[in-house]
């Protein structure tokens, strides 16, 4: 059986921004550029960062396996939602789990891993 390489981008001392095994791309957890932000654009922003690394590796939305979602507030998960909803394309919702956690940084609202396949 022959091993298949994994690939790595953006790798620094902690973490591979997008890591390729075979068919599979994982994205390191996404957060927005603007942490001054309210949900609504913090989780527009940290989506536009999926569809970039997504597009980076092969990969799209519509190919997206799994979501994990963190939300620093549940009284947030409605507008993050929203943003959400109209950026998933219809019948290609992944596998997703969304959680309230402590942030790395207190401003941040929202952070999202991904794992999706190659196109």
């Amino acid at each position: 059986m022959t091993q298949q390489a994994i690939e790595r981008k953006h790798t620094g001392a902690r973490m591979s921004r997008i890591v390729k095994h075979g068919p599979t791309v994982y994205l390191c957890g996404q957060v927005c550029d603007d942490a001054s932000a309210d949900i609504t654009a913090q989780t527009q922003q940290m989506l536009a960062k999926v569809d970039s690394l997504l597009e980076e590796a092969g990969s799209s939305r519509e190919h997206m396996l799994s979501a994990t979602i963190y939300v620093s507030s549940m009284g947030d998960f409605a507008a993050m939602n929203a943003v959400w909803d109209a950026w998933v394309p219809e019948g290609h919702a992944p596998a997703r789990a969304c959680v309230e956690a402590a942030m790395a940084r207190p401003e941040l609202k929202v952070e999202i891993s991904v794992i999706a396949a190659v196109k």
